[in-house]
């Protein structure tokens, strides 16, 4: 079946266009109306080279299909992208904000996971139900602003086993790196020397996923540093809840699972994602060197995070929660200008391409 709307090929079961969203419930469109003065500002639109177009976010849409009902071959193709057989080419990647809505999914399910688990052990007593509990409680919110992250992806060349991957793999591999700054600065440990080891350990795990050039868009940094941040508050809050489960005191475990998974989206995802976006976005299509690190474009995002972690560590008056509440607004503020720069980006470069289709990449 045919999208009236964007022309995409969908299955017959299918009652929303699985690209676009459009249900086909509009009323054809009359004369009248392509005659109307939105019909016509619509057609000057498309005139309008697609590189010089908004790109602004309007949240209202961003959000706009969370509420709507889903088939499962719509969350069956969103798992199926960024193999090498359904990446999308370069002009068929869509510039325009996507519209996540499998993230809110994924959230209810672990919470419904979370929940019986915390039945087990408070109503049942049963200790067999703490190790889940620690684990789902851990990976919930960070799994889940990993989703919305890869929803957000809009030239879909990462595929979900790579991101769980990066995950596992990125996530260990990052605190390892930062027991290692931690052990070089020994007695020198206080929220400014913290801030710096976690995010430059964060950093270089990410810009080992990212160097190559197959992960060359903005929004893929973005993507793959929240990864490793996903892993590493994951499994940063499980040792943490395991220290309160020591402590004797079930309510430690519970305020620390709580908490932190109430702040983890503004924590490690976002600000290792700036980190991985920022780089992204200084090398471009250029090869990997390490005067890249260097380039006042990645230093301003990097200071900003290491200055960010450094102020939500920092025990003074007031910080907890109020002021980590506020960094978490600041580093979604971030994320949301990075997301426009990676759109504008992908943009440009189809401009390029449509234009200039033989023009080498600088």
């Amino acid at each position: 079946m045919k999208c009236l709307h964007c022309g995409y090929l969908n299955p017959e079961r299918v009652k929303s266009c699985l690209d676009c969203g459009y249900n086909g419930s509009s009323p054809d469109i009359t004369t009248e109306e392509r005659n109307s003065l939105f019909y016509e500002f619509a057609s000057f639109v498309d005139t309008i080279p697609r590189g010089e177009r908004s790109v602004e976010p309007k949240f209202r849409n961003i959000f706009s299909r969370v509420f709507r009902q889903h088939s499962e071959l719509e969350a069956e193709r969103l798992f199926i992208v960024g193999t090498a057989l359904t990446t999308p080419k370069l002009q068929e990647v869509k510039e325009t904000w996507p519209k996540p809505w499998l993230f809110a999914r994924v959230f209810l399910f672990a919470l419904i996971a979370f929940l019986g688990l915390y039945l087990g052990v408070s109503l049942f007593q049963n200790v067999n139900f703490i190790p889940g509990l620690i684990i789902v409680g851990a990976f919930t919110v960070p799994l889940t602003t990993l989703i919305f992250f890869w929803e957000m992806n809009a030239p879909q060349n990462i595929a979900i086993y790579r991101i769980v991957y990066v995950v596992f793999i990125g996530g260990i591999l990052s605190m390892l790196v930062a027991l290692v700054f931690f052990d070089i600065l020994k007695n020198n440990i206080n929220p400014i020397t913290i801030g710096i080891s976690e995010e430059l350990a964060k950093a270089v795990t990410v810009i080992f996923f990212v160097r190559k050039l197959k992960y060359k868009y903005i929004l893929n940094g973005l993507l793959l540093g929240a990864a490793v941040g996903a892993g590493f508050a994951a499994f940063e809050t499980a040792g943490y809840a395991l220290r309160g489960l020591i402590s004797g005191n079930f309510q430690t475990l519970y305020a620390t699972i709580l908490w932190r998974s109430l702040l983890a989206p503004g924590g490690h995802v976002a600000w290792a994602g700036l980190s991985g976006a920022a780089f992204c976005m200084i090398q471009g299509d250029k090869k990997f060197e390490l005067n890249l690190l260097i380039k006042p474009k990645f230093l301003r995002i990097f200071i900003l995070v290491v200055l960010m972690h450094a102020l939500w560590d920092t025990p003074i008056p007031g910080i907890f929660p109020f002021g980590q509440l506020f960094l978490m607004a600041a580093s979604w503020i971030l994320v949301f200008r990075m997301i426009r720069k990676g759109l504008k980006e992908i943009s440009e470069k189809k401009w390029r391409f449509n234009f200039y289709p033989f023009e080498p990449s600088s």
